[in-house]
């Protein structure tokens, strides 16, 4: 994310960057009316055209010789929008990164702008019809959700600090990898609890290779020698980095497909995984 950590985090990490949460940055963006419009209209952002093209068989046309790589460069576009006159229900400039449960702590102690809130997985409700409260927004956005009835669930209340990171551990714990988001760039509001193939995010990225979620700053590490294969590892992993092999008796990591998520460190009883910085693994360093 080396872009956007100089622009937007003062070479460091860009969700580390306080200036990112600030009132004063959402008064300059204009941030209310944008998330207002993005989230009246929030359904649309399934079906939205791209270049004049329908997202219906999205997969096939990006495949296409010609119209794929418009496709591609109108999306990429779109997704990383710093215009100022970008269109909120297309959700222009609403791109996140996968994040570890460490650094989503530091965000929910010391960074989020309050009202914290909680509220209902629009994705997972529009996929499957499954009303989850797993998203944690923040700062302008929370004002705007808490007029718009059906993203609130029953009793929602305010959350502290404390109560907010402990809601987190929780989703991580249970296998939602916790992904952060521009809403719109520089200006960040949540830190959601993702599913794969439910997330919007994670979809595109994975299905499509559009760049609406990065890879983490941080890379799954191994140590063999304490891997029992229990396999328990493997199920946790969403994006299928994490492969038995019978010949061997343990696990084995494929470097390139792990988004450093860390998920599969709470499968694992024996302290076999632990995360190091991307920049850190050879052959991986800026690749996100």
């Amino acid at each position: 994310m080396c872009e956007w950590c100089m622009k937007h985090g003062a070479g460091k990490k860009w969700y580390l960057n306080a200036k990112n949460y600030s009132d004063e940055l959402a008064r300059e963006l204009e941030a209310e009316a944008y998330l207002t419009e993005q989230w009246r209209n929030f359904e649309q952002v399934f079906i939205r055209k791209i270049a004049g093209f329908s997202s219906i068989g999205l997969g096939y046309k990006l495949r296409m010789p010609l119209i794929g790589r418009v496709l591609r460069w109108n999306a990429e576009k779109m997704i990383h929008s710093e215009s100022r006159n970008r269109d909120p229900i297309r959700a222009d400039g609403h791109f996140g990164q996968v994040i570890p449960l460490e650094d989503a702590r530091i965000i929910l102690s010391e960074l989020a702008a309050e009202p914290i809130i909680e509220n209902y997985c629009m994705c997972r409700w529009m996929q499957r019809n499954v009303k989850d409260v797993c998203c944690i927004n923040f700062g302008v956005l929370s004002g705007v959700i808490e007029k718009l009835p059906r993203f609130v669930p029953e009793g929602m209340q305010h959350l502290d600090r404390e109560k907010a990171m402990n809601r987190l551990t929780e989703h991580n714990e249970k296998g939602y990898v916790a992904t952060v988001w521009f809403q719109p760039v520089p200006y960040i509001n949540a830190i959601c609890s993702c599913e794969s193939p439910e997330c919007g995010g994670l979809r595109l990225r994975k299905d499509f290779g559009l760049h609406s979620v990065y890879k983490a700053e941080y890379v799954i590490l191994l140590d063999p020698d304490k891997c029992q294969g229990c396999k328990s590892c493997v199920t946790m992993c969403q994006f299928g980095a994490i492969r038995y092999i019978p010949s061997l008796k343990r696990v084995i990591v494929d470097y390139n497909a792990c988004f450093g998520c860390g998920l599969c460190r709470h499968a694992c009883i024996h302290d076999a995984l632990k995360l190091i910085p991307r920049e850190d693994f050879p052959g991986l360093r800026g690749m996100y």
